[in-house]
């Protein structure tokens, strides 16, 4: 009994020591994000002078423009594509097909993304200029289309799990008064799916927003996304005004999380899906 107290102490230190491990190189990041200096490693003084060139460069607002477009395009896919997928999952778990997708999304999720951005490449190419489907030539429909396979799968699982934990009475009282499908699913479901459709939502966006791999295979001239701009960057030395940018972009991570879980107060999201959204990054 007395054991007790001292191990719980131990824990506490040692959560404490995870998280400061975890959250220690971006608490770095921001912090030299105010370095006036030339290089980044060479503190010369408090200042916004890295804010202020970063937004005044070309080449990082057109970076950080395709990323956010990107993600957002991803996420708008991912959420209507794994919404419907987790929901037909859900309620038909049975049967050789409900097996073999399932299977395929988990595939999906190991896959190690430098097989994917190998797989993708070629048959982007082959659309494009093979098959004069000139859409795929854009890079922003590439990096989306690339994007949305794993934010997909990701979606799939959320809505599923929320499905199998909801109680289903409400959709058959909802049928017993003969409403119709789609409007049953528009009016009862869909809110109780709130919760894991908006977790799934940022998560699709975050994931799209710093995927670098697949990201450097499928981009094209004109249409370089943030991460990969931030790779190829740092080979010429890391400057203040990649931190600077990589703190807005931090910032606005952190302002949609925010949101969501505003939003999953307002409309009764339960609490532990709200602590959920905590871990999401």
């Amino acid at each position: 009994m007395r054991a007790r107290p001292i191990v719980d102490r131990v824990l506490s230190v040692w959560g404490l020591l995870v998280i400061a491990f975890l959250f220690t190189p971006i608490a770095v990041i921001v912090v030299y994000s105010f370095n006036r200096g030339r290089l980044l490693a060479s503190w010369e003084g408090f200042g916004f002078d890295a804010y202020a060139a970063a937004l005044s460069n070309d080449d990082i607002i057109s970076a950080v423009s395709v990323s956010v477009r990107a993600a957002a395009g991803a996420a708008l896919i991912a959420v209507v594509l794994g919404t419907l997928c987790g929901y037909a999952l859900a309620r038909h778990p049975g049967g050789r097909i409900g097996r073999l997708v399932t299977a395929l999304l988990a595939l999906v999720l190991v896959t190690p993304e430098i097989v994917s951005g190998v797989a993708l490449l070629p048959w982007f190419v082959s659309l494009g200029v093979d098959h004069d489907l000139t859409l795929f030539n854009s890079g922003w429909v590439r990096l989306v289309v690339a994007h949305s396979l794993f934010a997909t799968a990701v979606v799939t699982f959320l809505v599923r799990a929320r499905m199998q934990g909801m109680d289903s009475s409400l959709e058959e009282a909802a049928a017993d008064l003969y409403t119709p499908p789609m409007r049953r699913f528009r009016l009862v479901t869909l809110p109780l799916l709130l919760p894991s459709v908006l977790a799934g939502a940022l998560m699709a966006f975050t994931l799209s927003l710093d995927n670098t791999i697949i990201s450097a295979f499928v981009q094209v001239s004109g249409s370089t996304p943030w991460p990969v701009y931030v790779f190829s960057a740092v080979r010429a030395g890391l400057r203040p005004e990649l931190a600077a940018m990589s703190a807005v972009m931090l910032l606005l991570t952190l302002a949609a999380l925010a949101a969501v879980a505003l939003v999953l107060r307002r409309t009764g999201g339960s609490k532990e899906a709200v602590d959920a959204l905590s871990g999401v990054r």
